[in-house]
């Protein structure tokens, strides 16, 4: 049955935005846990423009439901990660400037690296999860470096599933099937919304996990945090 992992980057956002402590990112994460989500995502990133290395400390002992931290694997965050020992590290390969993850990994030409990377935090325990395009040789070389799952990047998707959702989850169910081939879990995530959400986890019921931020915070705006997180987990709850 497919997870639903909220990330509350925009709320450190909001918080940012204004400075001081308001509105609270470990309460929200705590609230989010309350109403439902089963798991918390967090992306912080080296200018902690939304989430700080300190919220990421703050935050983990108070979790009861899984806690995913995801970014790109530079030495702080390594060292964040180990530090904090999350259930999964997502490892996205955005740059210092990136507005929002835009891209997965080339697992092929960095194989070297990500081996390196996913050896380490699974030796302490950690399930490493690898950010990737909806292809198949990505999926490939993921399992190849020592991945636990794949996330796929589900931002064409969501761009194209108003036009023709047959067309727009192709590549996606042709990454999913690798993906199970090759032994490895299945998570997705970026632009997933109440539009779209449900006919992918149709389409691909055995997704372990999605993590979905930026629609959750704005349907919340208008609906309220419990409620938007209990239209999402029916969105996903579905078998």
């Amino acid at each position: 049955m497919t997870r639903l992992s909220v990330n509350i980057n925009k709320i450190a956002t909001l918080r940012n935005a204004r400075g001081g402590s308001m509105p609270d990112v470990e309460k929200a994460a705590l609230d989010c846990e309350r109403f439902g989500a089963e798991g918390i995502t967090v992306h912080p990133r080296p200018d902690e423009r939304h989430i700080r290395y300190s919220d990421v400390r703050l935050i983990r002992p108070t979790l009861k439901v899984e806690f995913n931290i995801e970014g790109n694997p530079i030495p702080s965050f390594v060292s964040l990660v180990k530090e904090v020992v999350p259930d999964q590290v997502t490892l996205v390969p955005d740059g210092q400037d990136a507005i929002t993850s835009n891209c997965g990994w080339d697992t092929i030409a960095n194989e070297g690296f990500l081996t390196d990377i996913c050896k380490e935090f699974k030796d302490c325990g950690i399930r490493v999860s690898i950010f990737v395009n909806p292809d198949p040789r990505m999926v490939e070389g993921a399992a190849k470096c020592g991945a636990d799952r794949v996330e796929l990047y589900t931002a064409g998707y969501a761009e194209d599933y108003p036009r023709d959702r047959e067309k727009a989850i192709a590549p996606y169910l042709a990454a999913a099937v690798r993906a199970r081939e090759c032994g490895l879990g299945l998570n997705a995530g970026h632009d997933l919304n109440l539009e779209n959400l449900e006919y992918f986890i149709r389409t691909i019921p055995w997704t372990d996990e999605v993590s979905i931020g930026h629609a959750i915070i704005c349907d919340a705006l208008y609906m309220g945090l419990e409620k938007t997180i209990s239209a999402y987990l029916a969105k996903v709850k579905i078998f």
